[in-house]
């Protein structure tokens, strides 16, 4: 494989997976370089150290350590090991359903567990409260009842083998139709 010095030397399309992917990390509660870095190791079929990171990306070397260490904690990268060299290098995991669990595991862990203990302690508060209203209450009671199905929902689709979860996916229109038989519209 060539080896590629910056991003502007990246084929087209992998260039704009790698900068796509970095605008996506926003949305996912990381910033675009760690989103960056991620997306670099995944399309890259070699290891890269830091330095090659940097390189490719024309990031900071520390802006490249720190990413790294975000990736590692969130199981979107790890650590190989290079006869004949002693830094570190890194592959990113290439198994997309198992990116997918992990982005959702650092999601739940970011938005839906606070957002339920939140939720919970206002209910008790509220419960309390003569100032809060019997409607606020069961705007609170529904926000936190939906917050814990999808907390259950979570749960239960996390534990399937990626086999099972790739038909469940699958299935999604045949679920729908189902669904939808003698039914009114909602």
């Amino acid at each position: 494989m060539t080896e590629i010095t910056d991003i502007n030397k990246l084929p087209d399309a992998i260039q704009s997976f790698v900068l796509h992917w970095g605008d996506l990390g926003g949305t996912w509660g990381v910033n675009r370089t760690v989103a960056q870095i991620q997306a670099l190791l995944y399309i890259t079929e070699t290891p890269l150290n830091a330095e090659d990171i940097q390189t490719q990306l024309g990031v900071a070397r520390s802006n490249v350590s720190n990413s790294l260490k975000e990736l590692l904690a969130l199981k979107l990268v790890r650590r190989v090991p290079i006869p004949g060299d002693r830094r570190d290098h890194f592959v990113a995991e290439t198994d997309v359903w198992q990116v997918a669990k992990h982005i959702a595991a650092a999601r739940k862990a970011r938005e839906i567990d606070p957002a339920l203990e939140t939720l919970t302690n206002c209910l008790a508060a509220a419960a309390g409260d003569n100032l809060v209203t019997d409607e606020q209450i069961r705007r609170l009671q529904d926000m936190h009842d939906f917050t814990a199905k999808m907390d259950r929902w979570y749960m239960q689709m996390s534990s399937l083998p990626t086999s099972t979860l790739s038909q469940l996916v699958s299935m999604g229109d045949a679920i729908v139709k189902v669904l939808k038989l003698g039914r009114a519209k909602e």
